[in-house]
């Protein structure tokens, strides 16, 4: 397991700087498959850092309106979209080798043309690489709970991200959160609430349904068995 602290350097000082990550890098062992994904198909499919600001034309031959999810997973609920949608345009973002490499598997797979990834900090890759007011919709589903209430401030859900993600919204683009940890959910809610430039769009204050292009995950379908919610919440980007 890695730090969940990055280090980096002050440009100015050159003092150390303590940054708070969103996330702890659990990294498991790569499958044969998985890493034959990564060998092959991420020069095809992968997107990096260094390319500097997405350029659509340059990646997907075109200018469709795109969706960009968040920590994806092992990614076959990506791809189920991405192929569900071919008039839209898909960039995942995920930290975890393993479930890039199966997303890049599910890319090959299903003959998808419309879906990219990168495999970094999301974060930095929305600040240094996603143009202001780009995107249709961005997906943040099931992140990191950090359900100690000690470990709250790393929640990614606070009102720096929030105020970047508006920003890289089109007007009346969308902010799609899900959660199956309902103090997560009420945390959600408090802060997209108490944000400006937003509207609810199942009234303020309250939770949305499942969107349709959300595909129900096995673990949701589990979950509901076991008697666990799931929240789901909309807004749109207001101006």
């Amino acid at each position: 397991m890695l730090d969940f602290i990055r280090q980096d350097k002050d440009p100015v000082t050159g003092r150390v700087m303590r940054k708070v990550r969103s996330f702890v890098l659990r990294e498991g062992r790569l499958t044969l498959g998985q890493q034959k994904a990564l060998d092959t198909l991420w020069p095809v499919y992968g997107l990096e850092r260094d390319q500097g600001m997405l350029d659509p034309q340059a990646v997907f031959g075109r200018d469709a309106p795109r969706v960009l999810e968040i920590g994806y997973g092992m990614g076959a609920s990506l791809a189920a979209m991405a192929e569900a949608a071919p008039e839209q345009d898909f960039i995942g973002i995920e930290v975890h080798r393993p479930g890039v490499g199966a997303l890049l598997m599910e890319i090959e797979g299903r003959g998808l043309r419309n879906l990219r990834s990168y495999c970094d900090d999301a974060v930095e890759i929305l600040e240094l690489c996603i143009p202001d007011g780009s995107l249709a919709r961005v997906q943040l589903y099931f992140p990191d709970p950090w359900h100690k209430k000690k470990h709250h401030k790393r929640r990614i859900v606070q009102p720096a991200f929030i105020d970047l993600v508006r920003r890289k919204l089109a007007p009346e683009g969308v902010f799609h959160l899900a959660t199956d940890w309902e103090d997560y959910a009420v945390h959600m809610l408090e802060h997209m609430e108490a944000a400006s430039g937003w509207s609810n769009r199942a009234g303020a204050g309250a939770y949305s349904e499942r969107p349709a292009w959300r595909p129900e995950t096995k673990f949701e379908r589990r979950g509901a068995r076991l008697g666990h919610g799931v929240w789901d919440l909309l807004y749109s980007r207001v101006g």
